[in-house]
């Protein structure tokens, strides 16, 4: 199947979950009482914003029998993210639930509910191989690497991804409260990596999987050892970096913003960046893009509902230029 034939340009692999997010600004969660619904987790989220921006779209991912699996499912399909690649759990597993505290722009933080949540116990048999064949690329999240037996689902979508000239997008996505110690994330997040054509997250999650605090330099030095052929290593306010096997190197500046939340920029820099990507823009435009849609997702209450558009990713450059 060639490119052109193919339905989906991505395939995100990984967990949908549930965000309840602090309607009262600036106050800590013992005082907090409301809280607005979502759905969140960084696979989702990137889906629902490359859907929103004109990407054709696909999920793998599982969700509970229940309320909340039917919110997820709906959500999902409703921002048009293709949802047949769901696998609906029969064995009483659960949302995963995250709240988040916004006591001021500074101090965001999120009380998490992962203990027996659905989207861990995607079973390799349950990935299916005419799904990922149709797609251009596919997302793997870094979190669904933290239990088995999604971790084996995960490098199962990767073997059909490489069967079938898929290329593999590795979003590091660490969070700490899903993970044993620093040297199991280290090996997972290696194998993976080390199969990946793209890699995107922060300096700080690449030093998670090197087990050290490493540079950009040996970093890239590494990893085009082996199959990527584009790393992007995002810096906080000194903005993004992207390599290529080439030897480019790109730099995208931080655009600022009036900032609500911390949580949801890199999920909404990477549906930028990857759209951009596969719209066919240079790597230095969408490094922009991505910047862009980063700083706009921070200044709004969601993550996912906040994903913008075209029209204000550009607008929100325009006025930077």
């Amino acid at each position: 199947m060639s490119q052109n034939e193919k339905k989906y340009d991505l395939i995100a692999l990984g967990r949908a979950c549930i965000d309840l997010n602090a309607v009262e600004y600036n106050r800590p969660m013992e005082e907090t009482h409301t809280f607005s619904k979502y759905v969140g987790g960084s696979p989702a989220n990137i889906a629902i914003g490359s859907a929103k921006l004109g990407l054709k779209v696909g999920f793998i991912g599982k969700i509970p029998d229940d309320q909340h699996g039917r919110f997820i499912q709906k959500f999902m399909a409703d921002a048009g993210v293709d949802t047949s690649g769901m696998v609906v759990d029969r064995e009483g597993h659960i949302a995963g639930l995250a709240f988040t505290e916004i006591k001021s722009p500074e101090e965001c933080s999120i009380l998490m509910y992962r203990e027996g949540v659905a989207d861990l116990y995607l079973q390799p048999e349950e990935v299916n191989e005419d799904y990922i064949k149709q797609a251009k690329a596919l997302l793997i999240s870094g979190t669904a690497l933290a239990q088995s037996p999604s971790r084996e689902a995960v490098f199962q979508a990767i073997k059909f991804a490489k069967k079938h000239q898929v290329d593999v997008i590795f979003e590091l996505d660490y969070r700490s409260y899903t993970w044993k110690s620093v040297y199991e994330t280290s090996v997972y997040y290696s194998l993976v990596a080390e199969q990946a054509n793209i890699v995107i997250g922060t300096r700080d999650e690449f030093d998670m999987m090197e087990n050290r605090k490493g540079d950009n330099a040996s970093t890239v030095g590494y990893l085009f050892r082996h199959q990527a052929k584009l790393i992007v290593i995002k810096h906080g306010v000194e903005g993004s970096y992207a390599y290529t096997k080439s030897g480019e190197i790109y730099h995208g500046t931080a655009y600022k913003s009036k900032v609500l939340k911390t949580f949801g920029a890199g999920d909404s820099y990477a549906a930028a960046f990857l759209h951009a990507l596969m719209s066919g823009k240079d790597i230095q435009t969408a490094l922009q893009y991505g910047s862009a849609s980063a700083a706009i997702v921070v200044s709004k209450h969601s993550c996912s509902e906040a994903m913008p558009t075209i029209a204000e990713i550009e607008a929100l450059i325009k006025a930077n230029a």
